[in-house]
């Protein structure tokens, strides 16, 4: 189960306690059940923790107590406690709220969850809570604001006024062993937050190529070995835009590669069906004998290949193809070429799948094609991105993969875009739809440098024709 404690809102916790500090997460209701017992067990005795609360409305809050849990059955006063809000709504929103009457700071009982003030001043809970809906439903009473100052805040803007909330966190904090600042991200991006993630997702569906060559959609060409995650990378894109997780494409572990048609996928908006200005070309995933040669590479660079032609392993692909495009448009041809390698396996990749790849960047750079490269499972590749996406670019373990694979293609490693693709999920998850989305992003963009530079080439003849005239 992911954890959730992102480093900016461990950066913001460090302001308000002063100092940085180390979390180490103790008790997790979705984890260790929404039970009384569970929590003293695994928090008593522990020091210093803060409790954070994950509510149905994406609103995080808490308590901070700088003392153990004890199971005392009784009031105890720390006048270091306080109360805080993080997000509200999904919104970077961080308040403060200091206690006001250390008498009722916390309620140290058995029988309780973490709760804090008299009255309780926060959502908590008694014995056992069940999942119902996918949420737990707190029993604990509440009186907001009763015994920890509310800064002007209310029970409505800090809990948006109930009290189901998904998730319990407890996290003990302890000094850092440095006094350094969190580590700063190798590669930054704004706030992970559901407004971040609207942006994202608006601006993609505002996409259009340059208008000037009459170009409707970007093509995007995905190359890469068997099993890396071509294909789940586009049910990943779609999936974001639909709003739930779809399977439209065929995809999973095989020994062999599960894509044996090629085709040019459609994502559509899932509120209107509308085609969105850009198209993933799926190929045959690379093996070590058989798959996609050079012929066959350039006619899919060059747009000679039909949507659903079939390949054939056996067979090199030549003009004689039913549906063969012989003379396709600029906007037939691929526009960018996304490399698709598992993260996990980088280095146990096949020598003879890498020489294919490099031996494609050939033909790829007589076009001026742009190549980028999804580094996929990344989950698998770092524990602490698997606890939480949001922290791929402050990972140390991802970056040295990065580098890895920037070493093998011969790209600058801002072309190395890790990723995680949904693939055992059933629900959407905020993380997974940003990341995608920043990485489709960048493939757009590149995509655009493309057009751009066959845009400066035609009206570079053009002027070159009006010079000779003259």
């Amino acid at each position: 189960m992911a954890v959730t404690f992102k480093k900016s809102d461990q950066k913001q916790m460090n302001e308000w306690l002063g100092g940085n500090k180390r979390y180490t997460l103790l008790f997790k209701a979705t984890r260790d059940g929404c039970d009384a017992t569970a929590f003293h067990t695994k928090c008593n005795n522990k020091g210093p923790t803060v409790t954070i609360m994950y509510n149905t409305n994406n609103s995080v809050y808490g308590g901070y107590t700088s003392l153990s849990w004890a199971s005392t059955g009784d009031y105890v006063v720390d006048g270091n406690s306080f109360l805080f809000r993080l997000h509200q709504n999904g919104i970077w929103k961080p308040v403060k709220m200091p206690v006001k009457n250390t008498t009722y700071s916390i309620h140290d009982s058995a029988g309780y969850g973490p709760t804090f003030g008299g009255g309780h001043d926060l959502p908590s809970f008694t014995n056992t809570i069940t999942v119902t809906g996918g949420y737990f439903q707190l029993n604990g009473t509440l009186s907001f604001g009763h015994s920890y100052n509310s800064n002007g805040e209310t029970l409505d803007s800090i809990a948006n006024g109930h009290k189901n909330v998904k998730d319990i966190e407890v996290y003990s904090v302890e000094v850092s062993d440095t006094n350094a600042e969190l580590a700063e991200p190798w590669r930054k991006t704004p706030q992970w937050n559901s407004q971040f993630f609207v942006a994202l997702k608006e601006k993609v569906e505002r996409y259009k190529p340059l208008k000037e060559l009459n170009v409707p959609q970007a093509r995007v060409l995905l190359v890469g070995q068997v099993g890396a995650g071509k294909t789940s990378f586009f049910n990943t894109i779609n999936s974001v835009f639909r709003g739930y997780i779809t399977r439209q494409a065929c995809s999973g572990n095989a020994e062999h590669s599960l894509t044996t048609v090629y085709r040019k996928y459609q994502i559509r908006n899932g509120v209107s069906g509308k085609a969105l200005n850009f198209r993933l070309h799926d190929t045959r995933g690379l093996e070590a004998d058989q798959g996609m040669d050079t012929h066959g590479m350039c006619y899919l660079l060059d747009g000679n290949l039909p949507d659903r032609f079939q390949f054939n392993p056996s067979a090199p692909v030549t003009p004689d193809i039913t549906g063969f495009v012989a003379k396709p448009q600029f906007a037939d041809k691929i526009h960018c070429v996304v490399f698709v390698i598992d993260g996990s396996t980088v280095d146990v990749m096949p020598e003879k799948v890498i020489e294919k790849m490099k031996g494609f960047q050939i033909h790829m750079n007589q076009r001026g094609i742009p190549q980028l490269v999804l580094l996929t499972k990344i989950d698998k590749v770092c524990e602490a991105t698997s606890e939480d996406l949001s922290q791929v670019f402050f990972s140390p373990v991802v970056q040295e993969t990065v580098d890895r694979v920037s070493q093998i293609l011969g790209l600058p490693r801002s072309n190395i875009l890790p990723i995680k693709n949904y693939e055992s999920e059933i629900e959407l998850q905020d993380n997974v739809n940003i990341l995608t989305l920043l990485t489709l992003q960048q493939i757009l963009n590149s995509a655009d440098d493309y057009m751009f530079n066959y845009l400066d080439q035609i009206e570079d003849e053009k002027l070159q024709q009006l010079n000779i005239r003259e």
